[in-house]
């Protein structure tokens, strides 16, 4: 069965329309995600801000967010946003050591202050520990409360990505 139902551009609703005319704009075509999401135009819309903000105007470094997001690839084992963002990870300067650590579930030695901020941070709340008011002080020290709050919405709108990829059985693109 296939689960991606794709609408095409003629049968799209005039919400549906703009989100999408949004997206090509944006991004040059409509990734997997929002494929499922433009079922709910308001809801493409709000991830398409979101996604775009943590992507490129957010106080997270790149690497930082290649960090978050490969934690969320291994907790989900989603092959589709792993294969993505290994490949976005390497370009933005990680080591395939640290690469293979964080998609194994091991610790990738991080010695950058902010970049271990994310992995404790990130890490904690994947496997469902509760923050002791010293971590989570820590953590404010090195990415404050704005870096906090963006971490929390990059760890769930990756969580979302990873599940929407998974529940459709996206087939991971082939390299080229």
């Amino acid at each position: 069965m296939n689960r991606m139902l794709e609408i095409p551009p003629d049968k799209l609703t005039p919400e549906q329309t703009a989100v999408f005319d949004q997206l090509v704009a944006g991004r040059g075509r409509i990734l997997g995600p929002y494929k499922v999401w433009i079922h709910s135009p308001t809801i493409a819309s709000g991830m398409e801000n979101i996604g775009t903000y943590l992507n490129k105007r957010g106080s997270l470094s790149s690497r930082e967010v290649e960090i978050g997001i490969l934690l969320i690839a291994q907790h989900w084992d989603a092959d589709y946003v792993r294969q993505a963002h290994v490949r976005e990870g390497k370009r933005v300067g990680l080591s395939q050591e640290t690469i293979d650590a964080l998609l194994a579930g091991n610790d990738p030695r991080l010695t950058d202050p902010h970049e271990r901020a994310v992995y404790d941070f990130a890490a904690a709340l994947i496997s469902g520990a509760k923050l002791s008011d010293a971590k989570f002080g820590e953590t404010e020290r090195a990415l404050g409360r704005n870096g906090i709050a963006e971490l929390l919405v990059l760890l769930g709108y990756y969580t979302s990505v990873a599940l929407a990829m998974k529940v459709h059985e996206v087939p991971i693109p082939q390299q080229k």
